[in-house]
């Protein structure tokens, strides 16, 4: 199941007993979903959700809370959108509903953003009103580089009522507008589990964090294992240039290298893309690195000494950049 209709069906069978807290959660949810129609010069308010569920609950509070009845039509999907949506209609006494719910003002204008009652609530309040916003048009995307819970708002003073809300319960939410829509998002992870649960998604946040910590170690388990194969590439370009400056040195040194720098060097050309270690462990009697590596170290250094005082190219003159190409 897709996260965000995992968060509304969640969301959408929750008990809510305050009747403060259901008529936030209905006024948001009718201010996002919703609209003001005059039909037959009276006002008729529809909102449009996209779950029966949430439909049902919407209906069942205006009628418990408000008094109000309404019914739903069912939108068949067609087009860009899949699946049926719901429209919740109150017709008979949709003017009275409007102004309990703060659609309307006193003087009967539309309000644009929410009502100040409900902005200025308690913070069980302004989760119901989140709560809301996020059933009528919230969506919620899989944990990741670019994951955010994001409502799409039907304006910029709504929007702004919406970051309000979520800044009185401790959570930053920033409001943006995009090709002449409006949206509040939230991006951080933490603020955004912080969110649902506080919503009454407790269930869904519980997905959404278990998928974002396996996003997390596997997102790791990435880094790693890039870091290992660059360190390990390194390593064996070293290990090739290395072996070709070694043979440089046998070359200048000829027959006058000593014995035991004269078998470490051979061990080197011998296998040019093993370890230090691994050397150590292929020499006859085995050698610890620090061994194989000092004699190294001295053949070269006594290669490049005869090349100066011969005047000839040292053992770097063996070293090519094809040898460090990825």
């Amino acid at each position: 199941m897709a996260l965000t209709t995992q968060v509304k069906e969640e969301l959408s069978q929750l008990q809510t007993a305050r009747s403060t807290v259901r008529k936030a959660e209905v006024s948001a949810l009718l201010r996002f979903a919703g609209g003001l129609h005059i039909i037959s010069g009276r006002i008729v308010i529809e909102a449009e959700v996209d779950l029966a569920v949430t439909a049902r609950r919407l209906r069942s509070a205006i009628a418990e809370v408000y008094g109000h009845s309404s019914d739903v039509v069912v939108v068949s999907g067609g087009g860009l959108r899949k699946g049926n949506r719901y429209v919740v209609r109150v017709v008979r006494d949709g003017e009275s509903l409007a102004r309990q719910t703060g659609l309307l003002d006193s003087r009967g204008r539309p309000v644009r953003g929410l009502p100040p009652a409900i902005v200025n609530g308690s913070n069980d309040e302004a989760a119901a009103v989140w709560r809301g916003a996020f059933l009528a048009h919230g969506s919620l995307t899989e944990p990741g580089r670019s994951s955010a819970l994001e409502i799409t708002c039907p304006g910029p003073e709504a929007a702004l009522a919406l970051v309000g809300s979520a800044r009185r319960l401790h959570i930053t939410a920033k409001a943006r507008e995009a090709r002449g829509v409006d949206r509040v998002v939230i991006r951080d992870g933490e603020a955004i589990g912080s969110l649902l649960t506080r919503m009454g998604a407790a269930r869904a946040c519980g997905t959404w964090e278990a998928r974002r910590e396996h996003k997390q170690n596997r997102a790791s388990a990435n880094r790693l294992a890039n870091f290992d194969d660059a360190n390990l590439r390194r390593s064996a370009q070293a290990a090739v240039a290395a072996g070709a400056r070694v043979e440089r040195a046998l070359q200048i040194l000829g027959d006058s290298v000593p014995e035991h720098l004269k078998y470490a060097g051979e061990l080197r050309v011998a296998h040019k893309q093993a370890s230090l270690d691994e050397l150590g462990r292929l020499a006859d009697p085995p050698m610890t690195k620090d061994a194989v590596a000092g004699r190294i170290r001295r053949l070269l250094a006594m290669a490049d000494k005869r090349a100066a005082v011969q005047d000839i190219p040292g053992t770097d003159a063996n070293v090519t950049a094809e040898m460090f190409d990825h």
